[in-house]
């Protein structure tokens, strides 16, 4: 494996460190170190379809809504969340939270948390933590196995994607962020 990567949303604060990737597990998981700061901003509300993830925390506190549920996460403590099972997280501080993280498999995850940050570091993400809709279609269609948004019902999201797709394509929306 290459040094490791490390990304800044500055949206949230957020930094990852990619210390396992696709590539270096053959697909098998994606492993990153999370540093999250205090911040009110949230990511949106999603699930993986065809992956686990979990968190050990290392320090610091995180809150994860789960199915609606909110759980707090603290030092020597790690939470799993199946496959399907809607979810987000945020640090509500006053420290910075220090997390290891796992997707089982790896799927895209990687590439798609890539083009998350620098969208946000572009500027690109509103007020809910979204880019436009031509990009959202885009990455929608290229990451639908790895990670969806919770609404509209994924049907509604798919059709969009499938009809605004090809204007982002002849747009030049790329599929992909760095």
């Amino acid at each position: 494996m290459a040094s490791p990567q490390t990304i800044t949303n500055p949206r949230s604060g957020q930094r990852i460190i990619f210390r396992k990737t696709a590539e270096d597990t053959n697909g098998a998981f994606l492993e990153i170190e999370g540093f999250n700061p205090p911040s009110d901003e949230k990511e949106p509300e999603h699930i993986h379809p065809k992956q686990e993830s979990s968190a050990e925390v290392l320090s610091g506190f995180l809150h994860f809504s789960i199915d609606g549920k909110i759980q707090i996460v603290g030092p020597g403590e790690k939470i799993t969340i199946p496959a399907g099972v809607r979810h987000f997280f945020w640090n509500e501080g006053p420290l910075e939270a220090h997390s290891i993280q796992y997707f089982y498999p790896a799927g895209t995850m990687d590439r798609f948390l890539k083009s998350y940050f620098a969208l946000a570091k572009a500027g690109k993400l509103n007020k809910n933590g979204l880019p436009p809709l031509l990009v959202v279609a885009r990455l929608g269609l290229k990451h639908q196995n790895d990670i969806r948004l919770v609404k509209p019902p994924w049907l509604m999201q798919k059709i969009l994607y499938l009809a605004l797709a090809p204007a982002g394509k002849i747009l030049g929306v790329p599929t992909e962020y760095e």
